[in-house]
């Protein structure tokens, strides 16, 4: 598929439009130098709105967009849990997490940790989330990116991560993070009105031309077992979706990992104006959440269908259920074809640029400055820039080694942040809400997650152990032991908290000023926010009795 002389036209005009308005809002006034609050948190200025937007544009990336649509082929609606409970929990972090948050005034969530458990910590979690952001996410957005630029225009995939990662770099590097939150804003109106658009016309092709609610109409009647959010044990795809453990078990520990305690996410509202503006930033973006969807995982239901009816390639679609959204990109019409690509191409720059920013706001605040605290604030930016933009090298000689061969990029990557998410989680609801935890507890429950994630690992891969080792675990009864990864991060998670407890409790108390103070707190939410989180509440219940 190639696009239209339109088309180019279409996406050149927002890729120019973006870089101007990035380099607009990046100005610095007469005799001003930005600061590392300026660069790192927007000056603290941000609005609920750009907030909201913010958060959307950074999470919906091409992991988002091109890994559910293929997941959404594959197992239909019940994907849509990941963006579903995200809203639930949005809501729960802008009432409870954020409000310390901002009394203790952090740039980032290792900042947090040093004030909780000490520098020790700080150091592990910063190193690990460095890693994390550079070798599985910015390596995945950069991967996937490539595969949709390749199935749209035809450009082979490295070139085209290596024109995505330069996108990124034009307009985030010089303005930081108030560049990316406000670019931001056109970019989610650019993703949801391509994403509906696209949805629009794959619904229609189903319907042959009677309408895009006459589709959605047929799809529920024709694949039924493609609308089903709640897998019995015996679905095919129950391993990743493991019926009522999604509701109940690890994913809302993988939810809490990346809203509430994920620099990447949190940097927008710790960038905020003020509390209140925060917290609509966050009911805003749960809201934005429930449409998510429908522009993503419906069209690779759509796809389905259309396979199944001679429509599209389907053994090519089984083989790689990735490609699902570049296909039917090939389906919509010169100049909608160009406002999709330019969707898609938002949701990768957006999200590239988000990371690279939490990436050098960490390495500077966190572990550089610790080291040459005696430099400037300008020195600091520079930094900052500068580690940004190694990152970006580093995804881009990693991706293609590290994803290349993978059936599933989206399923990969919850599988390996489940790798650390129990003991992210853990250390956060102990630090916050015992004051007992110390930071021997902290610790050795970070350590716990890691080694037990990958005990769990090797009992569900016993081919990696050898044969000696495959022979022992038949002995003992736990041969392939393939627990679902949701209900492995369940119970990492819990075994982490019992070790953090029990360890703290055998070792000393914490210094006096350790403990989290939460009796000056302000956790009252203002009418407008309970509002949007009653609405937003009763409309994912409605959702769930009408698809259980």
């Amino acid at each position: 598929m190639s696009l239209s002389s339109l088309d180019l036209i279409i996406v050149a005009a927002y890729a120019v439009s973006l870089i101007g308005i990035a380099f607009l809002v990046s100005r610095e006034k007469a005799g001003h130098k930005k600061d590392s609050t300026d660069y790192f948190l927007a000056g603290k200025a941000l609005p609920w709105w750009a907030v909201g937007a913010s958060l959307i544009a950074a999470n919906i990336s091409a992991e988002q967009i091109i890994g559910m649509s293929g997941q959404g082929y594959v197992v239909g609606l019940a994907i849509a849990a990941y963006e579903w409970q995200a809203a639930i929990v949005l809501l729960i972090v802008a009432k409870y997490f954020l409000p310390v948050f901002l009394d203790r005034n952090v740039y980032t969530m290792p900042q947090f940790l040093d004030q909780r458990f000490g520098g020790g910590v700080k150091s592990i979690m910063a190193v690990f989330w460095i890693a994390l952001y550079t070798a599985v996410n910015l390596t995945s957005v950069l991967w996937l990116g490539g595969l949709a630029l390749n199935a749209v225009t035809g450009m082979a995939v490295l070139p085209a991560m290596i024109a995505l990662a330069a996108f990124a770099v034009v307009y985030s590097l010089y303005g930081g993070l108030k560049a990316v939150a406000m670019t931001d804003i056109v970019q989610v109106v650019v993703l949801i009105v391509g994403g509906l658009l696209i949805t629009w016309i794959s619904l229609g092709l189903v319907s042959d031309g009677a309408g895009a609610w006459m589709g959605a109409t047929l799809l529920i009647n024709e694949i039924p077992a493609h609308f089903e959010m709640i897998f019995n044990s015996d679905h095919p795809n129950y391993s990743d979706l493991p019926g009522i453990w999604t509701l109940l078990g690890g994913l809302w520990v993988l939810h809490f990992s990346y809203w509430g305690f994920n620099q990447y996410i949190i940097q927008r509202a710790l960038g905020s104006k003020s509390l209140s503006e925060a917290r609509k930033g966050l009911a805003f973006a749960a809201g934005l959440k429930l449409l998510i969807p429908v522009i993503v995982v419906v069209p690779g239901i759509a796809a389905l269908y259309l396979a199944q009816n001679g429509l599209l390639d389907q053994a090519a679609l089984d083989d790689r259920p990735d490609s699902t959204y570049g296909v039917l990109m090939t389906l919509v019409p010169t100049g909608v074809r160009g406002l999709v690509f330019a969707a898609l191409i938002a949701a990768i720059v957006s999200s590239l640029a988000s990371m690279m920013n939490s990436i050098s706001t960490i390495f500077t605040m966190d572990m550089y400055r610790s080291m040459r605290p005696e430099k400037s604030e300008q020195h600091y930016v520079g930094v900052g820039r500068l580690a940004a933009f190694t990152a970006m090298l580093i995804a881009l000689v990693l991706a293609q080694p590290f994803l290349g061969g993978m059936e599933s990029a989206f399923q990969t990557i919850q599988e390996y942040t489940g790798f650390v998410a129990p003991g992210v989680v853990a250390v956060f609801l102990l630090g916050f809400f015992w004051k007992r935890t110390n930071t021997m507890g902290a610790f050795a429950l970070l350590i716990s997650s890691v080694l037990l994630s990958f005990l769990f690992w090797l009992l569900a891969h016993p081919a990696a152990l050898g044969g000696v080792g495959t022979n022992m675990l038949a002995v003992l009864g736990l041969a392939e032991l393939d627990l679902p990864f949701v209900v492995r991060i369940w119970i990492v998670f819990m075994l982490c908290v019992g070790i953090g407890v029990l360890v703290s409790l055998l070792t000393g108390r914490p210094a006096e000023n350790r403990p989290v103070d939460l009796s000056g707190i302000r956790f009252a939410t203002e009418p407008v926010f309970n509002l949007a989180s009653l609405v937003i509440i009763a409309i994912l219940v409605a959702i769930y009795i009408r698809f259980w």
